[in-house]
């Protein structure tokens, strides 16, 4: 899978609706409710740095990785007008090598479902525990089987002034394939190219969620719905699970 080879230099125009302030915001309480302002902050497959830079922009510290050169590129330039530019670093989960420890690793988006593997997840989980401090909070989501259910066998479009995209869905219970299609606009004679790339990700059932960070070193598990500190109650799209590094 050449994950984002092409679709990095759209990702920021079909994920406008994300809303990365409400994001940020809900992650300063996670940091109140742990009663600590980390200052420095690892957003772990951080993709085109908007959350990275809008997290910048408030003060913190922060570190950049993703496994992408090309998302790395747009997450550079999107970050050109912070004070305290984040530092950015290509680096796959399970490779996360930092020169010292941080307080907080933050990983967005469904970025967990893209490791398929879940040996090589239980490794990226360990290794966030080595350089995240002891009481350090580690914050991430993931899709729901909900929501891959309700995405199967579904084709979705994004039609732009120069750019048009479709992506159809296939889920066979485990793993989750999105194969898009992108039409770019060349020039002014109306002329259009044609690129495909195919995006992989594995559902993970809460549980197992649960399991690969206790036996990683975690504590203090939590689960809530999307950008909420609420019980789950089965109608989840998404969750987020935030989990403490066990003290020393």
């Amino acid at each position: 899978m050449d994950s984002y080879r092409f679709l990095s230099a759209y990702y920021d125009r079909f994920t406008d609706d994300v809303g990365y302030s409400r994001w940020a915001d809900y992650f300063e309480s996670v940091f109140q409710r742990c009663g600590f302002r980390p200052e420095l902050v690892l957003d772990l497959a951080c993709g085109t740095g908007t959350l990275t830079g809008e997290m910048a922009r408030r003060g913190y510290e922060m570190i950049g990785v993703d496994a992408s050169p090309e998302m790395l590129m747009q997450a550079m330039n999107n970050t050109l007008d912070c004070d305290i530019r984040p530092v950015f670093l290509h680096q796959r989960m399970e490779e996360l090598d930092l020169y010292g420890t941080i307080q907080a690793v933050l990983c967005c988006l469904d970025s967990v479902n893209y490791v398929t593997d879940p040996s090589v997840l239980r490794e990226a989980f360990r290794r966030v525990s080595l350089f995240l401090e002891p009481d350090g909070v580690f914050v991430f989501d993931v899709n729901t089987k909900r929501k891959f259910d309700r995405m199967n066998g579904q084709c979705y479009v994004r039609d732009d002034e120069d750019v048009y995209c479709a992506w159809q869905v296939d889920f066979d219970g485990a793993l989750c394939t999105y194969d898009f299609d992108i039409f770019e606009r060349i020039g002014e004679k109306n002329r259009w190219e044609r690129m495909e790339e195919s995006h992989l990700e594995r559902y993970y059932a809460p549980e197992e969620l649960c399991a690969l960070l206790e036996e990683s070193g975690f504590d203090r598990i939590e689960l809530h719905p999307e950008l909420s500190f609420g019980e789950l109650d089965g109608s989840e799209d998404r969750i987020f699970i935030i989990a403490r590094k066990r003290k020393a």
